[in-house]
């Protein structure tokens, strides 16, 4: 039974690849930049909490000893938690559909192999994409509503309207990827026999434990290559 999904190659293309290929790589990128800004997001959320903490209790205990000192904490710290929340929640998710990151169920569509699978694949990936479309729309709506209207937060009054851009943006690329996975399966349908372009390919447990097995020894390699006076 398959159980794990492999990511998609985010290698150059040779030469002379499909015209598939290319486009999956050159988006690829777009996609690991848009992942990389939400890690950073999350590694500023870590940084701006320990500030606030810190801040807090140091001021807190210098007030105590000395009431000329004001406790101190970042002006609008909710506010800006909540505008940057969005920039992890959303950005990563184009990035997770190309590597098969989602959580799915493979009970049934484990079973299925050649045509069958590439078919009931490209159905999932048309209904998802069919739903990413409807969701550009209503999110860049109130994205909208947001400009002109000029919502703010509650507390420091920051302005909403560009974390809420961030969203049909983070969704017309999962939107772009759905495209490229259905071409994808689209030329497996025609012809099965061809190499996976552009989808995440479904391993099954004897691979997925090969594949680790030869990443461990790659690793021990590498580290016995490395290591000073030996070879």
């Amino acid at each position: 039974m398959a159980t794990h999904q492999a990511p998609a190659a985010t290698r150059a293309p040779p030469p002379g690849a499909p015209a598939l290929a290319r486009w999956d790589h050159r988006f690829g990128r777009l996609e690991n930049l848009l992942n990389l800004v939400a890690a950073l997001s999350i590694f500023g959320i870590m940084v701006l909490g320990v500030v606030q903490i810190a801040a807090r209790g140091i001021s807190g205990a210098l007030h105590d000893v000395w009431p000329s000192v004001q406790p101190f904490a970042i002006h609008g710290y909710i506010d800006w938690i909540e505008f940057i929340a969005v920039l992890y929640a959303v950005l990563g998710v184009a990035y997770c559909q190309r590597v098969g990151g989602h959580i799915r169920m493979d009970i049934v569509i484990g079973l299925l192999r050649g045509r069958a699978l590439w078919i009931a694949e490209a159905f999932a990936v048309l209904l998802a994409l069919a739903i990413t479309l409807v969701l550009v729309e209503a999110t860049f709506e109130n994205f909208w509503r947001a400009f002109t209207k000029g919502d703010s937060s509650m507390d420091i009054r920051l302005p909403q309207w560009p974390s809420k851009l961030i969203v049909p943006v983070a969704l017309a690329t999962l939107a772009l990827r759905l495209a490229l996975q259905l071409w994808g399966y689209g030329r497996l349908i025609a012809d099965p026999s061809r190499a996976p372009l552009a989808v995440p390919v479904i391993l099954t447990t004897e691979q997925i434990a090969q594949a680790e097995i030869e990443e461990a020894l790659g690793r021990e390699a590498a580290a016995r290559a490395a290591a000073p006076g030996k070879g």
